[in-house]
Formats: structure tokens, sequence, C-alpha cells
């Protein structure tokens, strides 16, 4: 059962063409990773798919509903999007840009109520951030950030999530922490979560579904086990991979690899020497 279909869609920037006739299906209560080269269309996919660009062609349901003729308030209710290293306002506190999740709930310029405030405590409380809600959002490490906006996501209550490279810039440690954190949400709460990764390794260890694309359509989509193959791999990134299975895990992960004209390469190098 899906939660976003996707139906043969065309979108990008001003007249730049990215994706073109692209259509994919988002399941329900699933973690989706989204991977592929730079430039492939990822995450003009996923800001599509949160309606922060719009279609020229095709259409995108939500829950059955073409998002574009949704409110903006009703689609903030049903989905959240975090942005590829989102920033907040300086002199901030947590509990301050937490609780602007709620704003999709609030009328006019009204003030939280109790309701609400429960809500910002439980997203809170479910990101582990009650000791700091007080401490300044600039102050706290990369890894911390994450999680404050992972909580404002939360705190606007609804169950689907879309996060571009949510681990950017994070050391493994907070990558781990992060990833973990959105795989619990998903587990206990039931949150469908659509996220663009780079870490080949890191999406298939965290996925339910993988969508690999490149040059602006879909290579291939399924399990990881479907998506992580040499074979995918070599149509999506050139590249010879070796995967194997982890025994601590056993995800499917890329051991090594190599570029596929580098034996072309190397014997050009060899005949200017």
């Amino acid at each position: 059962m899906e939660r976003i279909r996707v139906e043969s869609i065309q979108t990008g920037y001003g007249d730049k063409v990215i994706i073109n006739d692209l259509s994919t299906k988002i399941p329900v209560g699933k973690i989706t990773t989204i991977i592929g080269p730079n430039g492939c269309g990822k995450s003009t996919l996923l800001k599509t798919m949160g309606r922060i660009l719009t279609i020229k062609k095709g259409a995108i349901y939500l829950d059955g509903k073409e998002i574009h003729k949704m409110s903006t308030k009703e689609l903030a209710c049903k989905l959240a999007i975090l942005p590829q290293s989102p920033a907040a306002p300086e002199g901030l506190m947590v509990e301050e840009l937490i609780s602007y999740g709620r704003y999709p709930y609030q009328k006019g310029m009204g003030k939280l109520k109790a309701e609400d405030k429960k809500i910002i405590s439980w997203a809170m409380e479910a990101t582990n951030l009650e000791e700091l809600k007080y401490e300044m959002v600039d102050s706290l490490s990369g890894g911390q950030r994450q999680r404050v906006w992972i909580a404002m996501a939360l705190a606007q209550e609804t169950d689907v999530i879309l996060l571009d490279e949510p681990t950017t810039y994070l050391d493994m440690a907070y990558q781990l922490e992060v990833l973990e954190l959105l795989e619990q949400l998903n587990k206990e709460h039931g949150c469908t979560i659509i996220m663009v990764l780079h870490d080949l390794n890191l999406a298939s260890r965290f996925a339910d579904f993988m969508i690999a694309m490149g040059s602006g359509r879909i290579i291939k989509s399924g399990s990881p086990k479907e998506v992580m193959t040499e074979k995918v791999l070599e149509a999506v990134y050139q590249i010879r991979a070796n995967i194997v299975s982890d025994p601590e895990t056993g995800c499917r992960v890329c051991m090594s690899y190599g570029l596929l004209n580098n034996d072309k390469k190397k014997k050009r190098i060899k005949r200017g020497a």
C-alpha cells in the first residue's frame, strides 16, 4: 500500500527540466531512501513531493489526494519536510524552535494552547531533548541540532517526514544517532520517512525501500537487496562495486569499488608517460 504516489511528473528549476515523466510509489509506514550521484534529481524529487517545487506535468497524491489541490495548512498537517542543512534564526532556544511545528494548527496570532504544549513536550521526549530545552540552538552540536529539527517536524504532528540529506556534515557517531532516531520513530510511531542519503551503506542499512536515480529517472526501486547490487550500482554510478552482506546486520554493503573506465585511464596515462 502506498502513502505517496507520483504519476508521470515533469519538474525542475525555471525552464530547466531535471525530472521528466517519472512515476513511483512510496510505501506507507516504511523508511524509503533515495540514492544516486550528484545532480541526478534526488533532492528535486524530494522537494517536489514536499511541494517546495511545483510540477510542470503529472500529479502527486498523498493518501489519494492531489497535493497541489490541498491548502498549505492541510498539507502541513499531513507532511513535514526538512531541507538540507536548515538554519534557525539566532537567539532561539530549543523549545522555541520546536514550537514552530505547531503553527499549522494555530489561528491568526494565537498563542500555544495546553494541547500544543503537550505535543511539544512529547516531541522533546521522543528526541531526547528535555535537558536541552532552554539551550540556544546555535550552541548545539550538529547531531543535537538535527534532533531539534526532527522534533519540530514531530511537533507538526504529521506521520510523513521528508528529509534531504539529514546526515550531511555530521561525523559517523552523529550520523548513526540521527538515523537510529528516525528508525525508532518509524518503528514506534509508524512514521513514513523518505530521505535522500549519499552514503550507500547507511541507505541500505536503514531502508525498507530504496530508490536509485540517475539523470532524472529511476534506475531501480525495491528492497535494499534488490537495489544494492553490482549491476544497479554500475548503472547508477558507473562503478565496479564489491557487494557483501554485513555479518552483524545482514544488510548489503558496498565493501569496495572502482571506476569502470579505470583500466582505460591507466593505459592512456602509461602511453603519455
